[in-house]
């Protein structure tokens, strides 16, 4: 079965987007709400084709919406996320107490940065009001 006109129109523009082409996959659902195509790349490539903020996936999304308006249909973009087991869980360790005391250290050192930064400010406060108080 050939690909649809939207489904090499959505490769095409990934495939030159991503670093591995080859495991670009797009699947075609058709349903009440519309087209849905389903988009799979390699985990590695995941962030360009959503880009910052989720800009390019917009992107995508807006070039479909023209394709439809062309076509007469209404599509939708589904980025599918295939990462084997998605992110990994956090683990515990021995060493989580020790992170504990060090995030305790580092309060400790924010706090006494806070008190100076106020000393600072309140001597350079004072130090304006002396030029203030100069006829120049």
């Amino acid at each position: 079965m050939s690909n649809s006109i939207d489904q090499q129109f959505i490769e095409y523009i990934v495939k030159t987007l991503v670093s591995n082409p080859d495991k670009v996959e797009v699947q075609r659902d058709i349903d009440e709400k519309g087209v849905l195509l389903s988009l799979t790349v390699d985990p590695e490539d995941l962030g360009r084709v959503i880009g910052r903020r989720g800009v390019t996936a917009q992107s995508l999304r807006t070039l479909l919406r023209a394709l439809g308006t062309k076509n007469d249909a209404r599509y939708n973009l589904k980025i599918v996320n295939n990462d084997e087991g998605g992110a990994p869980a956090p683990r515990r360790s021995d060493s989580d107490e020790q992170d504990v005391e060090d995030i305790e250290d580092v309060e400790d050192v924010t706090d006494e940065a806070v008190e100076n930064t106020s000393d600072m400010a309140q001597k350079t406060r004072e130090e304006l009001a002396d030029l203030d108080d100069l006829d120049i």
